[in-house]
């Protein structure tokens, strides 16, 4: 009897235990209920969507929100001013300068009585003004010799016995035309030279107004591929004008681009292609066999017309050695002298005419895009005195 009793009991246990978990996994899976959301709640979030915004049409349509591409306008082509002329519009800056030409060898020139002494500090204010040794000799061995002829000492005179020396010394019978005139249907081709520093790329903008003025047809090649943003300045210049540029990828072969540049020239039938080159260290023989190179590859098109140096005003006496070594390079045909305004160094233009025998052709008397000027020597030495132009020049 107890042990059915036991038996009960146990079955009994095992019923009710096994109630027990049927109910407890369903109290467990019963879910939560939310809890509820404030107002400040709300309003943080309605603060953090901010206010609903209406997706235009094309991106209702397709998904993607595509915006129309930037008006770029053309800018307008400048007509530049007139080259005949410029350097005696532009006299006043150039006079500048003349702190030794004017004001001191006028000074010591109209001196009661002309000593050694007199004549040898007209010699070192020569030197300083850059004119050279060997050329301020000759200058005042003539200046001495004809003051002494004519016996002259008033201040007009000795002004025009001055300027007649400085006019000999320039050599008014180079030849300081730019070769720019296409020839049997071949562009002229300028190749623009110079050591970093001088303003090449700048004044090979401003050659190109000078060669648009003149009523040329210009396109130009970026062949400094080397300095950053080189070709973009450059392009920026033939913008204003309408010429066209060519450039190549950065750190392109330069030879390469210029003989494209060429191409394109007789492609278009332009009259002029005016090409920039990477400014050259003039101690670089690595660097000068590559201008080289560049003006190799592009006579494979034709002889190139004008070799134009960018010497630096300021530079002095090292614009010497700058011109030496590039026309063993290159054969420079021409120089443009930048800078002028403002130094007290023109002489410098004789210098580099009596030791290379290379013409000026052109000079900058400013930063204004149209501060570049054919060379004169007749004007340039009137500018130089403080005179007035002669006649012819007016």
């Amino acid at each position: 009897m107890t042990e059915y009793l036991l038996i009960a009991l146990a079955l009994l246990g095992v019923l009710i235990l096994g109630g027990l978990g049927l109910v407890v996994p369903r109290l467990r899976r019963r879910p939560e209920p939310p809890l509820p959301q404030t107002e400040v709640d709300t309003r943080a979030e309605e603060d953090l969507a901010g206010p609903p915004v209406e997706a235009p049409e094309s991106e209702l349509s397709t998904g993607i929100l595509v915006e129309p591409p930037p008006v770029v306008e053309a800018p307008p082509v400048e007509v530049p001013e007139p080259t005949a002329g410029r350097l005696v519009r532009l006299r006043s800056r150039l006079s500048r300068s003349q702190n030794v030409f004017g004001k001191g060898l006028l000074g010591l020139l109209s001196r009661d009585h002309l000593d050694e002494d007199a004549w040898e500090e007209i010699e070192d204010s020569l030197i300083t003004a850059d004119v050279g040794i060997d050329a301020t000799r000759d200058i005042v061995d003539r200046l001495r010799e004809r003051t002494r002829v004519l016996g002259t000492r008033s201040a007009t005179d000795l002004r025009t016995l001055l300027a007649a020396e400085l006019v000999h010394a320039l050599d008014p019978t180079l030849d300081r035309s730019l070769r720019t005139a296409p020839k049997e249907g071949v562009p002229a081709v300028v190749l623009v030279v110079g050591v970093n520093g001088a303003g090449k790329t700048t004044t090979c903008g401003k050659i190109a107004r000078v060669l648009v003025a003149d009523g040329r047809t210009v396109l130009l090649g970026a062949a400094d591929t080397f300095r950053a943003a080189a070709a973009d300045q450059l392009e920026t210049w033939g913008g204003r004008v309408g010429a066209e540029t060519v450039r190549g990828p950065e750190a392109a072969d330069p030879a390469s681009v210029a003989f494209d540049a060429v191409k394109r020239g007789i492609d278009t039938g332009v009259d002029t292609v005016l090409i920039d080159t990477a400014g050259r260290l003039q101690n670089k023989i690595g660097l000068m066999d590559e201008l080289g190179k560049v003006k190799r590859v592009v006579e494979k098109h034709g002889p190139i017309d004008e070799t134009l140096l960018i010497l630096d005003a300021t530079t002095g006496q090292n614009g010497l050695e700058q011109a030496r070594v590039f026309t063993e390079a290159v054969n420079v045909t021409g120089v443009v002298l930048t800078k002028l305004d403002g130094t007290a160094k023109g002489g410098i233009v004789i210098a580099v005419q009596r030791k290379l025998g290379i013409p000026v052709k052109l000079v900058g008397l400013g930063e204004g895009k149209d501060d570049l000027a054919p060379f004169d020597p007749a004007q340039f030495v009137d500018a130089l005195l403080g005179t007035e132009p002669l006649a012819r020049d007016a």
